[in-house]
Order: C-alpha cells, then structure tokens, then sequence
C-alpha cells in the first residue's frame, strides 16, 4: 500500500537537511534515541500543562518544540545504528501519548472556562487524532507496506495546531483537526476497501 508521494518528499527532505545534522552532534554526545523519545513526552506533558492554565502561546511553543524532538530521536537511531523494533514501539506509543496530552490540557482549558465548544472540540481532535493512527497502524498490519495517506497526517496535525496555538486561535485549529481528521479517517477506509479488494 503505498504512501502519498509528495508527503514523503517533503518529509524526507526535512529529515535529511534538518535532522540529519542535528542528530549527527546528539550522536556525538552519546545521546541515547529512547532518551530523546521519553524527553520529548516530557516537553509535550509541560506544553499541556501551560495549555490547561491558559498560557496558550507558551504551551504552543512548547509544543512545538517537542514535536522537533520526536523528529530527531529517529534520525539519531539510524544514523547511530541503534534502531530497533522496542525503539520504534516507544517511539510510536510516546507520540500517541504526547499528542493525546497535549489536547487533554486544551480540554482542560476550556472545561474550566465552562466553553463548551471548545471542550467538545478538544475531545474531537483528539478521537481523530487517535483513530487517523490507528487506522495506519492496523491497515498496515493487515496488508503490509505504508498505509499514511489522507490529508491530515500527525506531522499535518503538529502544525495546525502549533500555528492556531501561536497565532491565538486555538478553536480554528481544534476545529480544523477534528474535521480534516474525520475526512482522513475516510480517506484510509477507503484505502484500506481498495486494498482488500485487490487482495
């Protein structure tokens, strides 16, 4: 099954002029990829926390910083030959958890402020958050190959957010999510219809 080629482009191309060079300095201070995972679970946890107390710039910025961690403990693990199957499975869990956090604290926010809306939103985006890589993960353990299609991948999601959250703006990007999610969603349904029906 197989990817959308301009995303991987574009990908790639971060990972080989942004990543590479920084994780080739982390390599030379023996850091560990599983500690950069765990660290930036961390960051995302104090990004929620700032969030959940209104500080919503700071908890976006944060956030975001977080998110250039995640993109480097892979890079380190490759370059420095230390990928593994644990290693990705931390990798993946860490992200998940991380991202689910990071909404908790916005569903906190606006519980808090008696915003309904923006409380409904927050559960939302994270439901299809969840299920948008969830159903990667299960449409490639079924048939195998790269299952990431759709418009709203994980990286697609860090920067919508991250944008509404430094811009002030946080419902526009909590909306955006968890209506360009719920389309993802039925992008890789019917990915996954098509690929059953070749099989």
């Amino acid at each position: 099954m197989k990817a959308q080629a301009p995303r991987l482009r574009l990908r790639s191309a971060a990972e080989r002029f942004v990543a590479h060079p920084i994780a080739r300095v982390l390599i030379a201070l023996r850091v560990h990829p599983n500690v950069l995972t765990l660290a930036g679970f961390g960051v995302a946890a104090a990004a929620a926390w700032l969030l959940a107390d209104g500080r919503i710039f700071a908890g976006g910025a944060v956030m975001l910083a977080g998110a250039a961690m995640d993109m480097l403990d892979g890079s380190v693990a490759r370059l420095s030959g230390k990928a593994s199957a644990f290693g990705a499975f931390l990798d993946s869990v860490m992200d998940r958890l991380g991202e689910a956090v990071v909404l908790f604290g916005l569903a906190v926010f606006y519980a808090r402020g008696g915003h309904e809306l923006g409380a409904h939103l927050a559960f939302g985006a994270l439901v299809a958050s969840l299920m948008v890589s969830y159903m990667r993960a299960r449409a490639e353990g079924l048939f195998g190959g790269q299952s990431d299609v759709g418009f709203l991948g994980r990286p697609e999601r860090v920067v919508v957010l991250g944008a509404a959250l430094l811009l002030g703006y946080p419902l526009y990007g909590l909306g955006a999510i968890t209506a360009l999610g719920a389309l993802t969603m039925a992008q890789r349904a019917w990915h996954v219809l098509r690929a059953a029906r070749g099989a």
